[in-house]
């Protein structure tokens, strides 16, 4: 493994000032997210999937993107307004289009949270659903988000060469890339904590790319994911069992765009992303082909997630959680402890069998129900 040393002692000032802004800023707006979701009466009470105790809000998501979009907005605007003694403060911008993209982050952030905000107002079924998921991998893509280079694991190279995919190819895969990855994070948010905590460990785990493998190192980007990992750090402690707020749709639809679209802007990290949500993107395509095969919608809500399983089966919701993220820890862990692109494409195969070895048996040990 090789590490890039001396990050220059300025750039961890204000890494470190990033991450502690966008942490208290969220742990001060979750309250308040709870209190505008009970006003505007947007809770979940127990009854049919939903196992938890009492009247708790589901307005999460906006404590969520408020502290993510103020964070960005900020190290994205004062590199421009401060005067040159100050804004040495803020890592050098490489690239020229670097400013289009944090725009295109920003409002693709907003339009997730607002539609989701919408959708947990009104309950849209799948086909909105889907269409809102299109319209922000669209957004995406004019933000000039997308992806156009993909190694091959065997030479190094790039598919198609130096000039990438072909435009018939990056839009294709650029919205299948957005659509599953918010399809993922919503299948996922089924148990108090396990959403932000995955973020949280995913975030750090781009950061640390970003800064200390990536040649030349990404420093401007990095405080990206440094954002995203306060965000969910200040979000945990009102949403870990027992939950006092849940960051329902609006959370879902805004981290799963933000997933997709850093793992774009990092220098195409999608190996890293799924290294570290693997099991649950895999499980989303197994629950849409089980699904099927029983005549059920896809995008139909139910207690046949792999952590609903679990839980009915008696696992705790702690230990659950913490199962979780460990297992997402050690893969992120691989993925900088290994540089070999071989290697980690042999562990996405190895996860990929494992993974269905458990949907399986969880399957059978627990009918589930849709």
């Amino acid at each position: 493994m090789q590490f890039t040393p001396n990050v220059f002692p300025v750039a961890r000032m204000n890494f470190l000032a990033t991450l502690l802004f966008a942490f208290l800023l969220t742990l001060a707006l979750t309250p308040l997210a709870g209190w505008l979701g009970r006003r505007w009466g947007l809770v979940d009470a127990p009854g049919g999937r939903r196992k938890h105790r009492g009247v708790i809000p589901r307005t999460g998501g906006l404590a969520l993107f408020g502290g993510f979009f103020v964070t960005v907005l900020l190290i994205t605007v004062l590199p421009e307004l401060l005067p040159p003694p100050w804004a040495i403060w803020f890592p050098v911008r490489n690239d020229p289009n670097e400013i289009i993209r944090l725009t295109a982050l920003l409002v693709g952030c907003a339009y997730c949270a607002f539609f989701g905000l919408l959708d947990d107002r009104f309950g849209f079924r799948a086909g909105p659903q889907y269409l809102i998921q299109f319209g922000a991998a669209a957004i995406a893509i004019v933000g000039m988000i997308f992806i156009k280079h993909v190694n091959d694991p065997l030479t190094g190279a790039f598919f198609f060469g130096d000039d990438g995919f072909p435009w018939w190819i990056v839009w294709p895969l650029t919205v299948f890339w957005f659509m599953g990855m918010m399809n993922t994070i919503n299948f996922l948010d089924g148990a108090s904590g396990l959403v932000a905590g995955v973020t949280a460990i995913l975030s750090a785990v781009l950061a640390l790319h970003m800064i200390f493998k990536a040649e030349p190192p990404q420093l401007s980007v990095a405080l990206l994911p440094l954002a995203l990992l306060g965000v969910a750090l200040g979000f945990l402690p009102f949403n870990f069992s027992p939950a006092r707020i849940f960051m329902g749709s609006s959370g879902s639809y805004f981290l799963g765009f933000a997933v997709a679209a850093l793992g774009i802007i990092g220098g195409a990290r999608l190996a890293t992303v799924l290294m570290v949500v693997g099991l649950p993107a895999l499980e989303v395509g197994w629950l849409m082909i089980t699904r099927w095969r029983r005549g059920v919608s896809p995008g139909q809500g139910g207690r046949d997630h792999l952590h609903f399983r679990l839980l009915d089966m008696g696992v705790s919701e702690r230990a659950l959680v913490l199962g979780y993220w460990l297992f997402c820890a050690a893969l992120g862990a691989l993925t900088l402890l290994v540089d070999s692109t071989v290697a980690k494409l042999v562990s996405l195969i190895i996860l990929t069998g494992v993974a269905f070895g458990v949907f399986v048996w969880a399957a059978r040990r627990s009918p589930g129900r849709v």
